[in-house]
């Protein structure tokens, strides 16, 4: 039987964060908003309900494992450095509560497309409603990328300090660089989606290999 260790823990924690993620926000929320067309995303609501309840239900499962990987990153690195752990979990629990927010309000968003209608809908516009709530779920997200990114730079410095992959450091600084960068990117100049995109890819691969790494590598704590 596979003993579960804090590493293995976090690990398993953190993987759960990035499935739940990729199924929400890159998965559903892609099938069902369309920018600038409120009349096509309220459709799309409508006529794939079942995809954006699940969608929801996967991004505040995203939160819970967010949640849960700062509480447990904080307790396999602090006796290394309390401070530098205490960092991921604040970072950590700040995103946690900022995607909170945004699923709640594509939840709100839903509802006004395919039930509450008149009830919740500013002149019964029940089209413009579902897209302003679903567009401002979008930039809560956008927002948080300045915290996706904070949470992977002491993430980078711990990794350093137990002496895993230099690598690996580098992807997960670049990385949160790079989602740093991406939200200004997005604010500053909308239109530059390629270099937004672009940005955040070394996050993704320090992010995914710290995972693999927590899960088959001994990691002393």
């Amino acid at each position: 039987m596979i003993k579960l260790t804090t590493a293995r823990t976090t690990g398993l924690i953190y993987l759960g964060l990035a499935l739940t993620g990729f199924f929400a926000f890159l998965f559903a929320r892609q099938h069902l908003y369309v920018d600038g067309n409120a009349f096509k995303t309220s459709t799309n609501l409508v006529d794939n309900e079942m995809l954006a309840r699940w969608g929801i239900a996967a991004e505040v499962a995203l939160v819970g494992f967010q949640a849960l990987a700062a509480v447990w990153f904080y307790k396999l690195f602090r006796k290394k450095d309390s401070f530098g752990a205490g960092l991921i979990a604040i970072f950590g629990m700040v995103n946690a509560g900022a995607i909170l927010i945004a699923s709640a309000l594509w939840l709100v968003a839903l509802n006004a497309a395919v039930s509450g209608g008149a009830m919740i809908s500013p002149a019964g516009d029940q089209a413009a409603t579902a897209q302003l709530l679903f567009g401002l779920h979008e930039s809560i997200w956008l927002v948080s990328g300045l915290f996706f990114g904070l949470w992977l730079l002491p993430m980078g410095y711990m990794a350093s300090r137990y002496n895993m992959p230099r690598a690996l450091t580098y992807f997960l600084y670049v990385g949160g660089v790079g989602y740093i960068l991406s939200t200004f990117v997005l604010i500053v100049a909308p239109g530059q989606t390629s270099l937004a995109e672009i940005l955040p890819i070394p996050a993704t691969i320090g992010e995914f290999w710290i995972i693999g790494y927590l899960l088959f590598k001994p990691v002393e704590v």
